[in-house]
């Protein structure tokens, strides 16, 4: 699916924190708003400004703690160190659990893996990432698979920056199903 997609009546959120992976937050962002969709950034505290791991600022649309997945057609999480610090967080765990529940977009693509694993949804789901995390999700219940993209019903994963096209081309995917 290409990005000229009509996506208009659907909102997507992105979980953000210090250290996002720069590319791995903007071009997915820019491909969804580009197909008609709303994007909700969410990170610690509404209107934080954020850096990511190559200096590209964002800003927080929203607080996470306030986010619900009745809201939202799906989740974004960009890799970076950013997943290893918003892991910690039980809101974001739960708000993951509750995306899944509903089978909702979940996409994950480098570290950001770490979030879908430590909300314990990856059991049994066919799943790809960052090299650096394949024994977390081995070990979380995924089925790895080295490879650009990974689509397994509702969940969409990838590997790294290099992998955005496919990445992009999951999420449309599921989105447009």
């Amino acid at each position: 699916m290409t990005a000229d997609a009509t996506l208009s009546n659907h909102r997507y959120l992105f979980l953000l924190d210090q250290d996002y992976e720069d590319l791995e937050y903007w071009y997915p962002k820019l491909r969804l708003i580009e197909a008609g969709a709303q994007v909700v950034t969410a990170g610690p505290h509404d209107g934080q400004k954020l850096r990511g791991k190559h200096g590209y600022p964002a800003v927080c649309d929203a607080n996470i703690s306030e986010m619900k997945a009745a809201d939202f057609h799906g989740i974004i999480i960009a890799g970076g160190w950013a997943p290893d610090k918003l892991r910690r967080d039980p809101h974001v765990l739960q708000l993951v659990r509750d995306f899944d529940a509903a089978g909702k977009l979940i996409a994950a693509i480098c570290h950001g893996g770490w979030i879908p694993i430590s909300a314990n949804v990856y059991r049994g789901v066919r799943v790809t990432g960052s090299p650096g995390i394949k024994d977390d999700l081995i070990n979380a219940g995924g089925i790895w698979s080295d490879a650009s993209v990974v689509v397994d019903r509702h969940f969409v994963c990838s590997r790294r920056p290099d992998d955005l096209p496919d990445f992009c081309k999951g999420i449309f995917e599921v989105a447009t199903k």
